[in-house]
């Protein structure tokens, strides 16, 4: 087996209702739920119209500015899936662009992640379907690899291994490890539902803001008069 040039097949992947569960709830909640400790890192921004990505992985780790194992993992991967590419944040040449988009749009597909640059943004932004990368170019990509498909990879530290959950939303986008699936849900469901209740208090006039004054006053917080200065 040649390392750095390889394709791996995939032995697992979350199941079609985790996903469904997972869209349910605001990234930031998931992220909140797993102690803010992964993110895909500030650059990775949706360059779709507007939608939820929500998925199974698909890996792919490609030498910068070539796409052909993308080409490869497009034609490989199933529907719902997420293809994630790390490109090595590069953003000297396009990885994707509407074609390959059009593409994985047929194949009924959950989504493309890009660490590094997409091109034919206005087709990308007048669709729905969920593209996140790094960046935007005109230059075109190389097909000559080397690359591999189903290996883990890294995005800004947020380790991404086959079949692993991927969700993203207008804050982002984030990695639950096929590990930690029920664990994370349980969790990120209990803050989304307390987050409704609170918002509904809030509406009513009635959400208590009692936890301030406490927090200040644990802390050492000292309050002073205007008198005491001015």
């Amino acid at each position: 087996m040649t390392t750095g040039f390889r394709i791996l097949e995939r032995q697992r992947k979350v199941a079609d209702d985790v996903v469904q569960q997972f869209s349910a709830i605001p990234v930031a909640n998931i992220s909140d739920s797993m102690s803010r400790m992964t993110a895909g890192g500030a650059r990775l921004r949706p360059l779709h119209r507007g939608g939820k990505l929500a998925g199974a992985a698909i890996t792919v780790k490609s030498r910068p500015g070539d796409n052909l194992m993308v080409h490869k993992a497009l034609d490989m991967a199933e529907p719902g899936d997420i293809v994630v590419v790390d490109a090595g944040g590069d953003l000297s040449n396009a990885i994707i662009g509407e074609l390959m988009v059009a593409h994985a749009i047929q194949r009924r597909l959950g989504g493309i992640v890009i660490n590094g640059a997409v091109r034919d943004l206005d087709a990308i932004q007048s669709g729905t379907f969920p593209v996140f990368a790094a960046g935007v170019t005109h230059r075109g990509p190389y097909k000559d690899g080397p690359g591999e498909i189903n290996v883990p990879i890294a995005i800004d530290g947020m380790v991404i291994e086959p079949g692993d959950l991927v969700v993203g939303d207008s804050d982002g986008l984030l990695c639950v490890a096929y590990g930690d699936i029920a664990a994370v849900y349980a969790a990120a469901k209990a803050k989304n539902d307390a987050e409704a209740e609170q918002m509904a208090a809030i509406v009513a006039g009635r959400n208590d803001r009692s936890w301030v004054e406490a927090s200040l006053t644990k802390l050492g917080c000292e309050f002073v008069p205007a008198k005491a200065y001015g």
